[in-house]
C-alpha cells in the first residue's frame, strides 16, 4: 500500500502521525511511505531520519496525488479539501459531529475515513486515551496560569497558602481526561470535585485518589450549585464520534465568580459549555462574562514530542493492520478497525456520528 504522512498544518500543530521507527517497519512490510518535507521537525524528527528509514521525501501536492492510506494527526482543514482524491482513505483524528464541511466533503468524495476517537477495543478507547491523558494533565496547568490577575484571572493561587483556602476544580466527566486531571488538581492541593453520570466511574475515582477528590453525580442541578463556587472548570465530557452534550449555559457564567476559569477539553467535539469555541495556541483563551475560556482544540499540541511518541505508540499497531489487510478487507474482517470508520462509500458508518446530525439533512447512515 502507498502510505503518506503530511505534515499538519492546524495553527501551533508540530506533532507528525508517524515516527521514523514507524516508517521503517512500514517499508520493512513491503509498503511504500511518503512522509512530506519537514513533517516531523516539530516533534525533533528530522526528514534524514526518515530517509534512513527507507521513506520517500516528498512535497504536499505529490503525497496527495500518489497516497492510499493517508495518515494524519488532525482533521483536515479547508485548505487540504481539494487535495483529498476521491475514494482515498485516511485515518486521523476526525472529530467530525461539529464539523459538518468536513463531513460533507468525505461524503462526496466518497472517502473511507477512520477517527482515532471512535475506535474501541474492549469497551475501550485505546487511541484516544494516550491523548486524553496528556490534555487531562495540561488542564489543571492551563487553569492555574490563567487564575493569574495579569492574565485576566481572579488571582486565586491555586494551592492557597498558610491560613488561606486553595483554589476549588470541578471537573466534567470522569473518563481519562477527568481522571488524569484531577491527579494534577490534587498535585496542586486544590480542593478538587469530579462528576459524571456512571457511578461506576465515580466509585472508581474514589478508590484511585483515596479519598482525596469528592464524587458528585453529574446532573443539571449539581452543576448549576457547584460551578458557583468553582475557580477552575474542567470539560472533561465524551460521547465517542457525537458531539458533546452542552452543561454550562451562557445565562450560568453569571453565576460564577469572575475571573474563574473554563477548560473545556471536549471543545473539539463541540464542547461541553455553550460560550466555547475553538482557539488555538497562539491565542488560546477569551472572556466571556467576565469568565476566561481556555479552548484549545489540539491541546496536546504543545508538547509534541512527548504527545506523538505517546500517540504513535497507540496509532502503530493499527495503522499496520489496516494497511497489511487493505482497507476493504480491514472493515470486513476487522471489527476493531469497523468501529473506527465514520465514513464509507458516501455513507456515515458511525451511529453517534448520524445522530448528531439527525435532522439537518445531507446525510446518509449505513
Amino acid at each position: 500500500m502507498i502510505i503518506g504522512v503530511p505534515k499538519e498544518i492546524k495553527k501551533e500543530e508540530y506533532r507528525v502521525s508517524v515516527t521514523p521507527f514507524g516508517a521503517g517497519e512500514l517499508k520493512k512490510d513491503g509498503h511504500t511511505i511518503f512522509v512530506e518535507t519537514g513533517a516531523g521537525e516539530g516533534s525533533g524528527f528530522p526528514d534524514s531520519a526518515y530517509r534512513k528509514a527507507g521513506a520517500d521525501i516528498a512535497a504536499r501536492g505529490s503525497l496527495f496525488k500518489k497516497t492510499e492510506l493517508l495518515v494524519k494527526v488532525k482533521e483536515p482543514l479547508p485548505s487540504e479539501f481539494d487535495l483529498i482524491r476521491g475514494g482515498q482513505a485516511i485515518f486521523t483524528f476526525l472529530h467530525l459531529a461539529p464539523n459538518r464541511a468536513l463531513t460533507e466533503l468525505l461524503l462526496n468524495k466518497r472517502v473511507t475515513a477512520f477517527g482515532y476517537e471512535t475506535l474501541q477495543k474492549d469497551g475501550a478507547l485505546p487511541l484516544l486515551a494516550p491523548m486524553s491523558e496528556i490534555a487531562g494533565r495540561m488542564a489543571p496547568l492551563a487553569g492555574a496560569y490563567y487564575l493569574q490577575k495579569i492574565h485576566g484571572g481572579s488571582g486565586i493561587l491555586p494551592m492557597g497558602a498558610w491560613g488561606v483556602k486553595p483554589a476549588r476544580a470541578l471537573i466534567l466527566g470522569a473518563g481519562a481526561v477527568g481522571t488524569n486531571a484531577a491527579r494534577i488538581c490534587i498535585g496542586l492541593e486544590m480542593d478538587t470535585i469530579i462528576m459524571d453520570k456512571d457511578d461506576g466511574k465515580l466509585r472508581k475515582a474514589d478508590e484511585l485518589f483515596m479519598g482525596r477528590v469528592r464524587t458528585l453525580p453529574l446532573e443539571a442541578y449539581t452543576v448549576a450549585e457547584e460551578i458557583k463556587q468553582a475557580d477552575i472548570i474542567i470539560g472533561a465530557v465524551l460521547v465517542p464520534g457525537g458531539k458533546t452534550p452542552v452543561l454550562i449555559t451562557r445565562d450560568m457564567l453569571g453565576d460564577m465568580r469572575k475571573g474563574s476559569v473554563i477548560i473545556d477539553v471536549s471543545v473539539d467535539q463541540g464542547g461541553c459549555v455553550e460560550t466555547s469555541r475553538p482557539t488555538t495556541h497562539d491565542k488560546p483563551v477569551y472572556e466571556v462574562e467576565g469568565i476566561i475560556h481556555y479552548t484549545v482544540a489540539n491541546m496536546p499540541g504543545a508538547y509534541p514530542r512527548t504527545s506523538t511518541l505517546a500517540l504513535t505508540n497507540a496509532t502503530f499497531p493499527y495503522i499496520r493492520a489496516l494497511a497489511g489487510k487493505g482497507i476493504e478487507k480491514a472493515i470486513d474482517s476487522d471489527p476493531v478497525l469497523r468501529s473506527a470508520l465514520n465514513t464509507c462509500k458516501g455513507k456515515i458508518t458511525n451511529q453517534a456520528l448520524a445522530d448528531s446530525f439527525e435532522n439537518t439533512g445531507g446525510v446518509k447512515f449505513s
